[in-house]
């Protein structure tokens, strides 16, 4: 039985990882902080408690932080994975301009401690660093492995810090060390911040009629949107490759926020026209206007292809969102899934069996 640390196990990436590694008969570890209120609402259905059950449990949950040298090395060392997966960051682009210096402590230095940690542990541990198309910030799409890394935010030049440590000791100290540039990847547990999310859980809030106006930034900024379980499965078929490397992962295929709100409010025959205001709050001091991956690298070498389109992957947010606006508020009469009853398409789990 392989053992994987997970770090950010509690984000959305993390939980979906810590599913699959799970499906793959992992010892699945995790790194969490300690806080005053509990944040594993993303991982609670899988994490069970043998007192209660009696069930073997194949997932333990760590409490440390990447900001702490001394209490990455007792972990590591004590654990002694196979895998390591470092997911934990501040990863708001927004709010990095805000917490400039936070952002560069656990985003940035974060990852030199866990691969010192590695290092002076003298575990041999694969290592997966979670990079970002934020590096390529005003670089031309379509961007690939060789584009030149122009940064636009203090969260993409922690990044980039973590993006050359990560080559660093892979050339200097042999750790099997691979950075997966991933490209925007969405799914029903996106934080409600991100634009994408925002979108979506407005949108069912507006049906429910408990909200009036979406408030937006940049409608005309481009991403190449994915969905977040199929871009965990190529963290996954990284480590397994024979060798260490660095891999963009995205769909080759661009959308603007203006786009994702056609997709979004269309889906449910609405015009996104009459509920969003723009607000100079959510632009960003540098913009980023242009991400498109290039992944042939990873389809060629590592075997990884997307599964889930834009199309499908919106639907699929939308659907989430309505279905956990009636469930925190349930009023009288239909549900908002009876009331669009015939425009309804819901996401059959057994095609994207990540996503249980």
């Amino acid at each position: 039985m392989k053992k994987a640390l997970i770090t950010g196990i509690t984000g959305q990436d993390g939980s979906y990882l810590a599913e699959l590694l799970l499906s793959k008969g992992y010892e699945v570890h995790g790194l969490i902080r300690r806080a005053s209120t509990f944040n594993t609402r993303r991982i609670d259905h899988i994490y069970h408690d043998p007192h209660n059950t009696g069930e073997e449990v194949k997932l333990t949950l760590h409490y440390g932080d990447v900001s702490q040298s001394e209490a990455l090395l007792d972990v590591i060392y004590n654990i002694r994975p196979e895998e390591v997966y470092n997911l934990a960051a501040q990863s708001h682009v927004r709010v990095s301009f805000d917490m400039p210096e936070y952002t560069g402590d656990v985003t940035g230095l974060g990852t030199i401690r866990i691969l010192e940690a590695i290092r002076k542990s003298g575990v041999k541990a694969r290592f997966y660093q979670a990079s970002s198309s934020e590096l390529y910030g005003s670089s031309q799409p379509p961007q690939n492995e060789d584009t030149p890394f122009r940064p636009q935010s203090p969260y993409a030049a922690a990044k980039l810090y973590s993006y050359w440590v990560t080559k660093q000791y892979r050339d200097g100290y042999g750790i099997f060390a691979s950075n997966g540039i991933l490209f925007n990847h969405e799914s029903p547990r996106r934080g409600e911040t991100f634009v994408t999310r925002k979108i979506t859980r407005a949108l069912a809030n507006i049906v429910k009629g408990t909200q009036k106006h979406l408030y937006l930034g940049n409608l005309d900024a481009k991403r190449d949107w994915g969905y977040a379980p199929d871009y965990v499965a190529a963290m996954w078929k990284m480590m397994q490759h024979d060798e260490a490397g660095d891999f963009v992962i995205g769909t080759g295929e661009a959308h603007s926020v203006r786009e994702f709100l056609d997709e979004s409010f269309g889906y449910l025959n609405l015009d996104w026209h009459d509920y969003v205001r723009i607000d100079p709050r959510y632009f960003r001091p540098n913009e980023v206007d242009y991400l498109l991956a290039d992944p042939s690298k990873a389809i060629r070498e590592i075997g990884w292809t997307p599964r889930v389109s834009f199309k499908e992957l919106v639907r699929i947010m939308v659907d989430a969102d309505m279905e956990l606006v009636d469930l925190e508020s349930p009023g009288e009469g239909k549900s908002l899934l009876e009331k669009h009853h015939g425009r309804w398409h819901r996401w059959d789990s057994q095609v994207v069996s990540m996503d249980r």
